[in-house]
């Protein structure tokens, strides 16, 4: 498999998957501004969508949207999926409320909101996280194994820490404990984010 990612962006969530299953994998990441990647190729030309994350299967199939891209290493690796008749239900219940509910918000943040609308966007992120924090299920989001959603809620709480967004304290340890895992700090390392 093949991962293209942009530094910070909600690719890390597959990233850092991608380093905690231990396989090998490829990965490259992407100018989005340029529209291109790390060995100088058109990233338009991967996908006409112009953003990360893209993954391309080993048989050449191009997967998209970070909701797919997880939900897909989810289920080949199911130490990240939950387990029981619902559990793919409610990891992509988890899934998509992160993204709808808090990735979109930090909109004002990316793209020069002014200081009311990040106030207004901060405040707003902070109550959509005490919805999480108010449901932990163990050391992790779900439970006592991670699974790719609190990969992807991780990568909204280091938005977090970055643009100064209060994170609940229930959601604190979780934080915590993603960031020591190794294969979280192997990819940061990899990403230039530590």
């Amino acid at each position: 498999m093949k991962l293209y990612y942009s530094p910070g962006a909600c690719s890390l969530a597959a990233h850092i998957a991608l380093h905690e299953v231990g396989t090998p994998f490829d990965s490259e990441s992407v100018d989005l501004t340029t529209k291109t990647t790390s060995s100088g190729a058109d990233f338009d030309a991967v996908t006409i969508k112009g953003y990360v994350p893209a993954l391309v299967l080993d048989d050449g199939e191009l997967v998209t949207e970070n909701i797919a891209i997880l939900d897909y290493l989810a289920g080949i690796y199911p130490q990240f999926a939950l387990e029981g008749p619902i559990g793919r239900t409610r990891l992509l219940e988890a899934l998509a409320y992160i993204s709808t509910e808090i990735h979109k918000s930090y909109k004002p943040f990316w793209h020069d909101g002014s200081d009311s609308q990040k106030a207004i966007a901060s405040a707003y992120i902070t109550k959509r996280l005490q919805y999480l924090a108010d449901r932990v299920k163990g050391a992790y989001l779900l439970g006592d194994q991670p699974s790719v959603a609190d990969f992807y809620l991780f990568v909204t709480l280091l938005w977090a820490t970055r643009f100064g967004v209060t994170i609940p304290s229930a959601l604190v340890p979780v934080y915590d404990t993603l960031r020591a895992r190794p294969a979280v700090q192997a990819t940061l390392a990899a990403e230039g984010l530590q």
